[in-house]
């Protein structure tokens, strides 16, 4: 593996579903990976992600930065087994994890959980505490400091209820820009947010989508109340990528993703209006500068 000061700069879709359900065959729940700047950054944690970051290319014992946007199961479930799965790989270094205040509650009890092995593991194999090789900052609106001066993150509180802390992610250096819109209903201040980026990842829905996915879970109108008032058809998604000149939309948190029926033909069409490149994210899609 290269050094970091030596990564080229690139974004890797990990997972491109939204939601936390699984199918044969299909794409996993939300992740990525951005290298940018030297520093390499994990985006949310859904289940997979530890399988995607490998496929990658990344050792896991390198892990650096990791963000989470919001408490959701299907953007922090495999938050712990990633790092312990590291750990066990060789991570003997601090990694900083981002996030809502609630994760702070979700580690300690990951880790209480996995107590047995992990004394096991300090004194049968000789790794250093993985509890102490974890370090935890809140997310708020604003700058998000770094040691660095060639990277700048900063976060916006975005719309995605009943959830309060949900972030989205601006990513700068002086050549590159890469903006996560996280999860959110139509926001039109993310526009202002994500002005002028090379790069935005926005999550993205599909009408007759939502009719299916209803149809097939059973749940039928507090679902679609959830997902017309939390989330983003994909027509709204190319506003606000025109409202802030992007120069790409990266349609994201696919729903549905893995549906038959769904191709990537209808969500271009669907978002149409934006002027400038649309992709249609995929597990494993590489975008570099």
């Amino acid at each position: 593996m290269q050094g970091k000061a030596d990564m080229d700069d690139r974004l890797v879709i990990l997972g491109s579903k939204g939601g936390p359900a699984i199918r044969p065959g299909g794409p996993s729940p939300t992740s990525s990976l951005i290298e940018i700047g030297g520093r390499r950054c994990v985006i949310d944690c859904g289940l997979g992600v530890t399988r995607g970051l490998v496929d990658a290319g990344v050792s896991l014992k390198e892990l650096d930065l990791i963000f989470i946007t919001h408490m959701h199961s299907d953007h922090v479930l495999e938050l712990g087994p990633l790092l312990h799965t590291a750990w066990t790989s060789g991570l003997a270094h601090k990694v900083k994890v981002f996030g809502p205040v609630d994760l702070m509650e979700y580690l300690d009890g990951f880790l209480a959980s996995m107590r047995y092995d992990i004394d096991l593991r300090i004194d049968d194999e000789g790794r250093p505490d993985l509890r102490d090789l974890v370090e935890i900052h809140l997310l708020a609106e604003g700058e998000v400091p770094l040691e660095e001066s060639g990277l700048a993150l900063k976060a916006l509180r975005v719309d995605h209820p009943p959830v309060v802390d949900c972030f989205a992610l601006r990513f700068d250096t002086k050549d590159w820009s890469v903006v996560f819109s996280a999860d959110t209903a139509f926001f039109p201040p993310l526009a202002v947010f994500a002005k002028d980026c090379d790069v935005l990842v926005h999550e993205a829905m599909l009408q007759r989508g939502v009719d299916k996915i209803v149809e097939i879970t059973g749940n039928g109108d507090r679902l679609r109340a959830h997902l017309w008032a939390s989330h983003t058809m994909a027509p709204d998604a190319a506003k606000i990528a025109e409202m802030a000149q992007a120069k790409t939309l990266l349609l994201n948190h696919l729903i549905p993703a893995d549906l038959p029926g769904f191709e990537g033909q209808e969500w271009l069409e669907a978002t149409e209006t934006f002027s400038g490149q649309t992709i249609v994210g995929h597990d494993g899609l590489v975008i570099t500068k």
